[in-house]
């Protein structure tokens, strides 16, 4: 029987990565994370795990051999708030426990799927998995940017020297089931369906960076996209480097609302355009916040040419899809 860990289990790509391993079949799965904030249990009730391990005592436990033969680690425990300021406690957390954990699962002859982030790139205009375009513009992104060149000084640039898969994911916008515990750090889909049905809008920033009204792009990715590619590298041991995880097509925040909006309207509506949600009101621009002023990345797109050169050619849901797929699922449990 294969025995995997998914730290970070009970968070949000975490808790889906179980949900996806479960449908294959494998429930013998240490689940490890931090239950302080004890509404993440949800993430995990319905899905089947052999144990559930504090993250203050798996990584010391685990460096000890104390699990047996593991397979793989799907690393997804982080402090992902891009707003956390302490940069002791969040190196702590997304550098110093993931060297440790890598250097155990060397040891251990464990194979290591990481997850790294777009934040990497902060103000770049490129978002290829190379130096020259990696610029982080908070302690979140250099966290995590310090991490992958940890892993390329052991390894080499595209991970050839270790002896067992190590491969790390740039996470870009995800979105999708089992977010509601991130508060603020939730994704914009997240915040409108709430938003819509509390105030019958939803809300975008207004005019930034050279872009207009909601006009900001990102690459939206659909989390069920990003546990399919989990997956795919879980079923191809011979790929490793540093990948981007995004849809590699880049949409406006507007496609977004417009998404939502029309997922949620009154059931048997016509389907609105923007330019018309926005005229009945059903989306509010909002003056762009000082705080983000210098912080914000107003486009990404995930270059995806490493990815395929390995042979992953999963096929990435737009906004309008995936979005949809999701309202349908928030709206199901209200």
């Amino acid at each position: 029987m294969t025995r995997v860990v998914v730290t970070g289990a009970a968070g949000f790509i975490g808790s889906n990565i179980v949900k996806g391993l479960n449908e294959r079949g494998i429930d013998d799965i240490i689940a490890v994370d931090d239950l302080r904030q004890g509404d993440k249990f949800r993430n995990l009730a319905d899905l089947q795990i052999a144990d559930y391990v504090d993250a203050d005592r798996f990584y010391g436990l685990f460096a000890q051999n104390h699990y047996g033969r593991v397979d793989t680690v799907f690393h997804e425990g982080a402090c992902s708030d891009t707003m956390e300021t302490d940069g002791k406690y969040m190196m702590e957390n997304n550098y110093s426990l993931s060297v440790g954990l890598f250097n155990a699962c060397r040891e251990r002859a464990t194979r290591l799927l990481y997850a790294s982030s777009a934040a990497t790139y902060g103000g770049s205009d490129s978002f290829r998995e190379e130096p020259a375009c990696e610029q982080p513009l908070n302690v979140y992104g250099w966290s995590k940017l310090l991490f992958d060149q940890k892993m390329r000084r052991e390894l080499g640039p595209q991970f050839t020297g270790a002896k067992h898969q190590v491969a790390g994911f740039r996470y870009f916008n995800v979105y999708g089931p089992r977010e509601q515990h991130k508060g603020r750090m939730a994704s914009v889909a997240f915040h409108q369906f709430n938003q819509f049905r509390e105030l019958g809008k939803v809300k975008l920033f207004g005019e930034y960076g050279g872009y207009g009204p909601g006009q900001q792009m990102r690459d939206f990715v659909f989390v069920d996209d990003v546990v399919a590619v989990n997956l795919w590298f879980f079923d191809n041991p011979q790929a490793r480097g540093i990948f981007n995880l995004g849809s590699g097509r880049a949409q406006p925040f507007n496609d977004v609302a417009t998404a939502v909006v029309n997922a949620l309207r009154a059931p048997g509506s016509s389907a609105l355009d923007t330019a018309a949600a926005a005229a009945q009101g059903l989306i509010d621009y909002i003056p762009f916040p000082d705080a983000l002023r210098g912080k914000y990345q107003s486009y990404t797109q995930a270059d995806l040419t490493a990815l395929r050169a390995v042979g992953c050619e999963h096929v990435f849901a737009d906004v309008t899809s995936g979005v949809t797929r999701y309202m349908e699922e928030l709206l199901r449990k209200v």
